[in-house]
């Protein structure tokens, strides 16, 4: 006798109920899909965090009714201490932008960084000047921290109409090399880590010191400036004494290096401003005066 129809039958290929889980080609699928539905839930929350499009094509940092939504006491320090700061005599807008950007790429914290290029554009900064710092810290801050950096100027300046014409060559004719403290420098180092690791003392003097250092695009003072910034704003103290000591040689005042500090501990937070205060005092009171 034929049996009445009862429904759709399983395929007896199917996977059952419990033998689903040790299928390693369906977990293998099932852990694609996820990481798929968290990339997009990623890209659709970095586009939230960043907000609309201003009116003259900019996007905007976390907007007043942001915070207020959130940390109303966030937004009564953001237009009280932080819009003081950079009112402050010690650096001019143009070097409080230069320490800003520095600080964001050494923290790879790119949801404010579209506001600050192009504030730091607006203050003087030319698109050839981001341009180096950008190429400086993927030395200083890692070659990672400087792609997600290029990632956004790319947009800035798309939206500003910067063309390559105000862009630095690949190869331009380099600055003047001060021989003598290149080899006092070059020598040091070798004699404490040449036989660690030759590699990285090769890279330090034939990349950064006789070619990325030369770079004319941006000054040996701001660049130096980017170098400390960077140092202070992902806590590497113990390279801040050489590097505080060149900007100074380069031309930066001790007034302007208090304030980097003092700017910086609302950018990369007061203990890593703290942390570099020490080494900041040791280096002012064993210069010569």
């Amino acid at each position: 006798m034929v049996k009445p129809w009862s429904g759709w039958r399983r395929s007896p290929t199917n996977n059952t109920a419990s033998d689903r889980g040790s299928h390693p080609e369906l977990r293998k699928v099932k852990m694609k899909r996820m990481a798929v539905m968290v990339a997009a839930l990623s890209l659709i929350a970095t586009s939230w965090a960043q907000g609309d499009d201003t009116k003259d094509g900019r996007k905007p940092m976390q907007t007043v009714n942001d915070s207020g939504m959130v940390a109303p006491a966030l937004e009564k320090y953001a237009q009280g201490p932080l819009a003081e700061l950079w009112k402050r005599p010690g650096l001019t807008p143009r070097d409080r932008s230069i320490v800003t950007i520095s600080a964001l790429i050494a923290r790879n914290q790119t949801i404010e960084m579209p506001y600050y290029f192009n504030l730091a554009l607006d203050n003087g900064v030319k698109p050839r000047e981001i341009s180096e710092i950008i190429t400086h810290l993927a030395f200083y801050s890692g070659w990672a921290n400087a792609m997600s950096a290029v990632a956004v100027a790319k947009e800035v300046f798309a939206e500003r109409k910067i063309g390559a014409d105000q862009l630095p060559p690949a190869s331009p004719a380099l600055l003047p090399l001060d021989e003598d403290a290149e080899v006092k420098r070059a020598t040091a180092v070798e004699q404490q880590f040449g036989k660690v690791a030759p590699g990285i003392v090769h890279y330090t003097a034939d990349v950064l010191f006789r070619d990325l250092w030369l770079r004319p695009d941006l000054a040996p003072r701001d660049r130096s400036l980017v170098t400390v910034s960077a140092l202070i704003a992902s806590g590497q103290v113990a390279q801040i004494t050489y590097h505080l000591n060149r900007a100074m040689d380069n031309g930066l005042t001790q007034e302007q290096a208090g304030e980097v500090v003092t700017h910086l501990a609302f950018y990369a937070g007061w203990p890593n401003a703290f942390s570099a205060l020490p080494v900041v005092k040791d280096v002012f009171e064993k210069r010569p005066h």
